[in-house]
């Protein structure tokens, strides 16, 4: 799989073939060749290819999964990221699943919950009863705070993992692996944000979207959804109270305990007709002239992280079935480090 490296080393390094090529002397065709595997380098250009990169050149040798069968959705038609950004998100969630799957079938191949089905759910228009209906088909509580969002995910099936790109616009997008739907969202977002979008990519997996090509209307609907999935109009209600003419102290703490950026909640409120579209418009004008964005604080009191990948790494340690070196590779971490961290769970086991 020395092409499928390659071509994510180079893209995570966001070099063109053109910068490739002239840091090892070779033409961009030869770049070109190579990641299609048309042609081989020898080994003095891997070694070069390997410098350029800042990459081991046993880096390039590492095995991908090739029993895996990938469904990746399309980009957003208005997304702003460039064509080599898309080819990295997809490049990297190749590469993640190939170690995740290669964990997977070391540990027999069933540590895994069967997946639950996608596109199941009729959409009625009313986001909030939309809303309830998803909680209720993952067997939710239909109203209060959702926490380990990623946690209860990954129990039902549904994979998620995290992408470290530096580019705002970028949130999430969804596909498949195996059968399984895979969620892939932005590393460096806010908590909320995370959490928020994990949602809005799960609405996209679990409602027939079959009849309507709006694009722009779809995200609109995936987007509400969401909003009324993290805090349903009972809880702001119960909350807030029916009737509020000002933004309060108290919202904040609404956020704290439903782990929401104050500005959704501005959002589902003014929805719920607990705020008039007045407050609502004031709130933004007012939070946009102090960049209240960029200085709100996190609302998530533990920040969530998928750990999946992890947690099957040191099962397979624990059993025996693997060794420290062969951990690492799973988890694309130096010996050093994952020794350290199995270290500190023998001792505090």
């Amino acid at each position: 799989m020395f092409e499928k490296n390659l071509k994510y080393y180079r893209l995570k390094r966001k070099m063109t073939k053109k910068d490739l090529a002239d840091a090892c002397d070779v033409t961009p065709m030869a770049i070109t060749n190579y990641e299609s595997g048309k042609r081989k380098p020898d080994m003095e250009t891997v070694k070069k290819l390997a410098s350029a990169l800042g990459v081991k050149t046993i880096d390039f040798l590492q095995t991908r999964n090739d029993q895996l069968q990938f469904e990746h959705f399309e980009f957003r038609k208005k997304s702003s990221l460039s064509k080599a950004e898309q080819e990295f998100i997809r490049e990297s969630v190749e590469e993640y699943f190939s170690r995740f799957f290669d964990t997977v079938e070391i540990l027999g191949g069933e540590p895994l919950p069967k997946p639950i089905e996608t596109h199941k759910l009729t959409r009625g228009g009313d986001y909030d009863k939309d809303a309830r209906e998803l909680r209720n088909y993952l067997s939710l509580q239909k109203d209060g705070p959702i926490e380990e969002i990623i946690c209860m995910l990954e129990n039902k099936g549904i994979l998620v993992l995290e992408i470290d790109i530096d580019n705002d616009s970028f949130s999430g997008m969804n596909g498949t692996v195996n059968g399984y739907p895979y969620i892939v969202i932005n590393k460096n977002m806010r908590p909320e944000r995370k959490r928020t979008t994990i949602i809005h990519e799960l609405a996209h997996f679990m409602f027939d979207w079959s009849d309507s090509t709006d694009e722009s209307r779809n995200e609109k609907e995936a987007t509400a959804i969401a909003g009324s999935f993290l805090i349903s109009n009972e809880d702001i209600v119960r909350e807030l109270g029916l009737k509020r003419t000002r933004i309060t102290h108290d919202f904040e703490m609404v956020c704290n305990e439903y782990g929401i950026s104050l500005y959704l909640l501005v959002k589902r409120a003014a929805q719920a007709g607990i705020i008039s579209s007045g407050v609502e418009q004031r709130f933004y004008i007012d939070a946009n002239k102090v960049k209240y964005k960029d200085k709100e604080p996190s609302r998530v009191n533990k920040e969530e992280t998928p750990l999946l990948l992890k947690q099957l790494v040191l099962r397979a340690i624990y059993v025996e079935e693997i060794n420290i070196q062969k951990a690492a590779e799973l988890l694309n971490q130096s010996v050093s480090e994952v020794q350290r961290y199995y270290d500190k769970m023998e001792v505090s086991g």
